[in-house]
C-alpha cells in the first residue's frame, strides 16, 4: 500500500516482496536512551531504485516511492504508529498539527476534514480544500466510469469507500470539505488525505488555478463516470497526474517535487540516491532534526552490509536471506532488527492477454483455461523455494496457503483448512500437471513469466519454477526484466512472481488486488462473488464480521487458480550505532521509514 498517507490501506509493490490484515510480531530492540543531536546526515540503502514523484498511480506503486515521497515529504490527518505492531495492537496517530476531522452525524456518516491555517506547500501555497477535493476525486473512482470505457485516474488503490461518498461540501473557510457516505465505512478514517497539491496539477494541466480544478471537478461531478466521450480537460489533468510525476532524476520542473511534509527532496542521482533535507516551509510538529538523509540504492544484500560496517551508509534495510543476517550479526556497529513482514511473496497468473491461461485463446472454454492454469500451479514447488529463501532466515517457517492471512493470525488455520490450497501441495505435482493438459488438450503451452531480475529471491523462485513447469511440458519463457514494476498490468507476460506489502491498518487492501475493478488487480482476474464480498467488506464495521467476509473470499482465489502464495517475509534492517530514532522493527510498507523526522544522530 501509502501510509504515513494511510488512506484506504493500499498496499505497494515491495523490494523484497500483502498480508491483507494486520498480523502480530515479536518485539525487536530496545529503545535507544543515549542523547540525540541535531543536525548531521543520515545515509539509508535500499533495495530499489526511485522512479516517481507520485507513489499512487500503478506505475509508481512501489515500496521505495513510498518511502522516499509519502513519509518524509508529505503531511496527513494520521500515520501508522510503527511501534505499536510489536504489541501486536496497530495504532493510527493524528497529527493535529496538519489539521482534524470529526463525525458530524453516524447515521448517515458524515465527516469533516480540516486543514489547518498556516499549513503549507514548499512552495509557499496554503494546502487547502482544493487539495482534499482533488485526493477525494482521485480516491474516489468517480471519474471512472464502472464499465470501464471511461477511465481518467490509474490510482493504483481500491476506491470502495470514497466511491461511498458524493462530491464533497466544501467550507466556507476553503480550507475543509464534508463527505457524506452512502453506507457505513470500515476504513472511513483512513481513507482521505491530501497527496497531490491541486496548484501544481492544475497548473502543469493548463488550467488556471486550484480553484480552477476544483470547478473543473465539481462541473463533472455527475456526469463524468457516464461519459461517452472524454472530457478534454479532465484527461489533461489525469494524464499529468497518472505520468508528469515520474522520473529517475531530480526534475527540471521544481514544480513536481514540492513537499508538505519534514523534508523535501533536493537531488536525484538515477538509480543511485535521492537525498532529503528540511522542508523550510513546514510547520507541523513532526519537525526534522537532521541536515539530510540519503537513500542510496544497493541492490546487492552483501554490498549493503559492507557498506553499513565501513560506515558509508548507517541504516539497511536489505533482501533478507541466511547469508545476509549472519553477516549482519557480525557488524559490532550496529542493531539488528529482525521480524515477519507484513508482505507475501506470490505467483500470479494472467487471464486476459490472450495467453494461456486466458479462456479468449479457448474459443471463450473456461474449463479449458482453468485446467492449464491448474496444471501450472502443481508445477510450483512451494517447499523448495521456501527452503531455498526462508527456511535459513527461520526454521518454523511454512508454506503460506492463504492469500488473505498469515499464520500469526487466529484465522489462518480454519482459512488454510477449507479454503481448497490443500489442492495444491507444497511439493509440485508434475504427473497430476501433466495429466490437467492432457484432458485440457493442450500441448507445450508457452508462459513468459515476469519478475525482477535484480532481486536474487525472485531470481531463485523463477529457476526453480522454470525447471519444474518444463519437466511437466511447459514452454517457459523467461520475461525477467529490472523494470518489471513498469510492465505489471501491461499484458506482455502470463506469469508474475512479485510480492505485496501494506500497512496493516485497514480492510481496502483485499478489493484492491481482488475485485474486478481494483487498481492492484494487474492479472485481469474477475469473479462476481468476490466483488460482491469485497464490497459487503467495505461497509463491515464490526472486526469479527471482517474476518467471516475474509475467510469466505479466501477460497475463490485457490478454485480460480488466480495463482499461489508462496510464503510469509521475513524482514531485517539494522541501524548504525551513531543514529537515534529507529529503535523498533516495524513490519508495514513504510519500514523504518515511518517516523523519518524523529531520526537524528546521536551527540
Amino acid at each position: 500500500m501509502k501510509i504515513r498517507r494511510i488512506g484506504a490501506g493500499l498496499a505497494v509493490l515491495a523490494a523484497g516482496t500483502l498480508v491483507l490484515s494486520a498480523c502480530s510480531n515479536k518485539p525487536a530492540a530496545s529503545p535507544t536512551t543515549s542523547a540525540a543531536a541535531t543536525g548531521g546526515t543520515v545515509t539509508v540503502a535500499e533495495t530499489n531504485s526511485f522512479s516517481s514523484f507520485n507513489p499512487n498511480t500503478s506505475n509508481g506503486n512501489t515500496d521505495i516511492n513510498s518511502k522516499v515521497i509519502s513519509y518524509p515529504t508529505r503531511s496527513w490527518f494520521n500515520y501508522t504508529d510503527g511501534s505499536s505492531f510489536a504489541a501486536g495492537n496497530p495504532k493510527v496517530i493524528k497529527d493535529t498539527s496538519f489539521g482534524t476531522y470529526k463525525v458530524d452525524s453516524e447515521d448517515p456518516l458524515v465527516v469533516t476534514y480540516t486543514v489547518n491555517d498556516g499549513v503549507k506547500w514548499s512552495d509557499g501555497e496554503p494546502v487547502d480544500a482544493n487539495d482534499l477535493v482533488f485526493s477525494w476525486a482521485v480516491d474516489s473512482g468517480h471519474y471512472n466510469s464502472k464499465d470501464g470505457k471511461v477511465t481518467y485516474f490509474d490510482y493504483a488503490g481500491d476506491t470502495g469507500t470514497l466511491g461511498l461518498t458524493s462530491f464533497p461540501k466544501i467550507g466556507d473557510d476553503g480550507r475543509s470539505i464534508t463527505l457524506t457516505y452512502s453506507k457505513p465505512a470500515a476504513d472511513w478514517e483512513i481513507a482521505l488525505s491530501a497527496e497531490e497539491p491541486a496548484h501544481i496539477v492544475a497548473k502543469n494541466s493548463g488550467l488556471a488555478d486550484a480553484k480552477a480544478l476544483t470547478d473543473l471537478l465539481k462541473s463533472l461531478a455527475d456526469s463524468a463516470p457516464t461519459a461517452t466521450a472524454a472530457d478534454p480537460k479532465l484527461e489533461a489533468v489525469a494524464t499529468f497526474w497518472n505520468t508528469g510525476y515520474d522520473s529517475t532524476t531530480l526534475p527540471s520542473n521544481p514544480d513536481l517535487y514540492v513537499s508538505s511534509g519534514p523534508y523535501i527532496v533536493s537531488n536525484v542521482v538515477e538509480n543511485q540516491s535521492v537525498t532529503l533535507v528540511p522542508n523550510k516551509a513546514y510547520v507541523g510538529d513532526n519537525k526534522p532534526k537532521l541536515d539530510s538523509i540519503i537513500m542510496r540504492t544497493i541492490p546487492d544484500s552483501t554490498a549493503a552490509v559492507q557498506a553499513l560496517k565501513n560506515g558509508e551508509v548507517d541504516v539497511i534495510s536489505p533482501q533478507a536471506d541466511a547469508d545476509t543476517l549472519t553477516a549482519l550479526k557480525a557488524v559490532s556497529n550496529a542493531t539488528l532488527h529482525q521480524g515477519d513482514q507484513l508482505a507475501y511473496d506470490h505467483v500470479d497468473l494472467t487471464f486476459n492477454n490472450g495467453g494461456p491461461f486466458d479462456a479468449k485463446t479457448y474459443g471463450g472454454d473456461e474449463a479449458k483455461a482453468l485446467k492449464v492454469r491448474q496444471a501450472f500451479l502443481k508445477t510450483i514447488p512451494r517447499q523448495a523455494i521456501l527452503d531455498a529463501i526462508v527456511t535459513p532466515l527461520k526454521s518454523d517457517a511454512a508454506v503460506l496457503n492463504s492469500q488473505l492471512f498469515v499464520p500469526a493470525q487466529a484465522a489462518y488455520t480454519d482459512s488454510a483448512k477449507a479454503n481448497g490450497s490443500d489442492k495444491y501441495p507444497a511439493e509440485p505435482d508434475v504427473a497430476g500437471a501433466k495429466a490437467l493438459l492432457a484432458e485440457a488438450g493442450v500441448t507445450s503451452p508457452t508462459v513468459r513469466i515476469l519478475y525482477n531480475i535484480k532481486n536474487p529471491n525472485r531470481v531463485n523462485a523463477y529457476t526453480l519454477i522454470a525447471k519444474s513447469a518444463t519437466d511437466a511440458g511447459f514452454t517457459v519463457v523467461d520475461n525477467g526484466d529490472a523494470a518489471w514494476g513498469k510492465r505489471l498490468g501491461d499484458g506482455s507476460y502470463d506469469a508474475s512472481i512479485f510480492g505485496w506489502i501494506n500497512p496493516g491498518i485497514g480492510v481496502s487492501g483485499v478489493p484492491q488486488i481482488f475485485s474486478s475493478t481494483g487498481g492492484g488487480n494487474y492479472n485481469g482476474y474477475s469473479n462476481p462473488k468476490v466483488d460482491a464480498l469485497t464490497s459487503q467488506l467495505i461497509v463491515t464495521l464490526d472486526p469479527a464480521k471482517q474476518v467471516d467476509i475474509e475467510k469466505q473470499i479466501d477460497p475463490f482465489p485457490f478454485a480460480d487458480a488466480y495463482g499461489l502464495p508462496l510464503f510469509q517475509s521475513v524482514g531485517i534492517d539494522a541501524v548504525s550505532d551513531r543514529v537515534a530514532g529507529i529503535d523498533v522493527y516495524n513490519p508495514n510498507q513504510a519500514g523504518v521509514w515511518w517516523n523519518v523526522w524523529q531520526w537524528s544522530v546521536k551527540g
